[in-house]
C-alpha cells in the first residue's frame, strides 16, 4: 500500500520540470548546465527543483571538478512502482472477489 513516504515523493515528482528532471536523468547523469540547456529553465530555479529531489532521495550528487553531476536513484523509483503494482494487485482481488462493504 502506499505510505506517507509514497505520497510525499508523488508530491515532488507532481512537478512537471522535476518529472522532465528525472526522464532526463534516467537516461544519463547530467551536470546542472546540461540540465539547463535541456530544460530551458533558469540556472537558479533548476537548483531548487534538484534540491527538492536530492533531500527526496530521488537524485545523488557526483562532484567532478568544478561541476556537480546529478544521478538518479533508480531504486527510490522501483520502490514507488512496487507500492502501486501492491495496490493494484488490491484492486484486482477485489474486482475478482466482488468485495463490497454492505449499506446499513
Amino acid at each position: 500500500m502506499l505510505t506517507s513516504v509514497d505520497t510525499d515523493l508523488l508530491r515532488v515528482l507532481a512537478d512537471p520540470l522535476r518529472l522532465r528532471i528525472v526522464t532526463l536523468l534516467a537516461r544519463e547523469t547530467l551536470c546542472t548546465t546540461h540540465l539547463v540547456e535541456e530544460t530551458g529553465a533558469r540556472q537558479t530555479n533548476l537548483s531548487n527543483h534538484l534540491k527538492v529531489l536530492r533531500e527526496a532521495g530521488v537524485v545523488e550528487t557526483e562532484p567532478c571538478g568544478r561541476f556537480t553531476y546529478y544521478k538518479l536513484r533508480p531504486q527510490v523509483l522501483e520502490r514507488l512502482a512496487g507500492s502501486f503494482t501492491e495496490l493494484a494487485a488490491t484492486a484486482r482481488h477485489t474486482e475478482l472477489n466482488n468485495t463490497k462493504r454492505a449499506c446499513p
